[in-house]
């Protein structure tokens, strides 16, 4: 073996390939061919869009595992460990298994230089085949039709929202993104689009290309009630279905969207009204408006665009508290930070602004430039770290107050382990160690 830890493997991985992006999809589909010839032997689900994946694949994931199939389950970005990426029946995969099949990735592919995701894609699709597993949800890294994941004909595909981002790679406008996102789409397979007003050239392609779409608002629909909603689609609806365990209230379109998928395999994939409930009782996803209680609550949210702050900010406004509202933000240079901080200004008091590490993230200086752009007059602080950021609006808040951790994973992953595991078990006000 190359590498004995999953650590080296990683490092080199960061490495090998002369671009850290580098879309398309001949490397990776010739390196998958040598590799598993045979492909998957079950239902493949395929997840994009610009904001919403990672809650449908974990959706999915716990309503077909409630329903007791064993599923695979591959999304990106991680927040603490890397084997967050790969899930088999519910678990995360282990560095042992994991080395074993970059090793077996690392043979297959020859002289073929990989990027960092597409030998992450690679060796998922790899485990994944030697799991004999019933279904396997992948989440589309970016945009859709040059992702790594695109190599594999979903049986289902889903785009939860297009909106703008990743503009530098996938096109300045929706119309453009949006061909990028039907990139995942296929003759005589169902494409599930999870908001009512999609791009027009999202529906126009999945004409083009013969695929049969199934659209939010309009071959399904939801309705809320205060404690539980309805669910109806062109065959089966049901009643009275429990909320998403996940908050926000845009969880309740990515559910209805998940419900739409999992009645398209019905014929392959029957689930019983109680693994639905089931899974919607018990799915868990870390950094999507969680919520770690105390006399002063913490709220870390991975939103990094535009309309994932928006959605957010109508969060925050649902959700009521007695004292200031304190900002931890942090985003990547190639973010929208202007259109983010405007968009969550109205529920901010205190701002904590700071950069992330590595040569993507973008200065604290552009960050306080951008407030000043937006207009925004509520006070604010900077820091060299986010680190700092977090102690600072740890000792700015009082009791009845809330912080907020937002605008990139890495953010939000930098708060987790500052806060530590206790943070998230106890009700006592965390203590930052850095």
């Amino acid at each position: 073996m190359r590498f004995a830890s999953l650590n080296e493997w990683l490092h080199w991985q960061e490495r090998l390939h002369p671009k850290a992006i580098d879309l398309g999809l001949n490397r990776v589909a010739s390196v998958w061919r040598r590799l598993r010839p045979a492909g998957l032997d079950c239902p493949v689900i395929t997840v994009g869009g610009t904001n919403g994946k990672g809650s449908c694949v974990a959706l999915l994931g716990a309503i077909l595992g409630a329903a007791d199939y064993r599923t695979g389950l591959y999304t990106s970005p991680h927040l603490l460990r890397y084997n967050e990426r790969i899930h088999i029946a519910g678990a995360q995969v282990e560095d042992v298994p994991l080395c074993a099949a970059f090793e077996r990735v690392d043979q297959a592919r020859g002289t073929v230089s990989l990027t960092y995701f597409e030998f992450a894609t690679l060796a998922a699709l790899d485990l994944f085949a030697e799991a004999a597993l019933d279904a396997v949800v992948l989440e589309v890294g970016l945009g859709g039709r040059l992702d790594a994941v695109n190599l594999l004909d979903a049986d289902v595909a889903l785009v939860t929202t297009v909106d703008l981002d990743h503009t530098d790679w996938l096109g300045p406008d929706r119309d453009t993104i949006a061909l990028e996102k039907a990139g995942i789409f296929r003759p005589g397979h169902p494409a599930i689009i999870g908001e009512s007003g999609p791009p027009l050239a999202l529906l126009e392609q999945a004409r083009i290309l013969g695929t049969p779409v199934l659209r939010a608002g309009q071959d399904f629909y939801l309705r809320a009630g205060p404690r539980d909603w309805d669910w109806q689609g062109p065959q089966h609806s049901y009643i009275g279905l429990p909320r998403p365990a996940l908050r926000s209230a845009r969880q309740l379109d990515n559910a209805a969207a998940v419900l739409m998928v999992l009645d398209c395999l019905a014929g392959r994939l029957p689930i019983d009204r109680d693994a639905i409930c089931a899974g919607l009782s018990s799915v868990r996803l870390p950094g999507r408006l969680q919520v770690i209680p105390g006399a002063i609550t913490w709220i870390l949210d991975v939103a990094h665009n535009v309309q994932a702050a928006a959605n957010l900010a109508l969060d925050l406004e649902g959700m009521p508290c007695a004292g200031r509202t304190h900002a931890v933000f942090a985003c990547l240079a190639d973010k929208d930070a202007l259109g983010m901080l405007r968009a969550l200004a109205p529920q901010i008091g205190h701002w904590h602004l700071a950069p992330l590490e590595g040569p993507r993230a973008r200065p604290v200086a552009d960050l306080v430039a951008a407030l000043g752009a937006a207009g925004i007059q509520a006070p604010w602080g900077d820091y060299g770290s986010v680190g700092g950021a977090l102690e600072g609006a740890l000792k700015g808040a009082r009791s009845g107050d809330r912080i907020l951790v937002t605008g990139s994973f890495l953010t939000v992953a930098t708060a987790l382990n500052c806060l530590g595991l206790h943070a998230r078990t106890s009700s006592r006000v965390p203590r930052v160690s850095l």
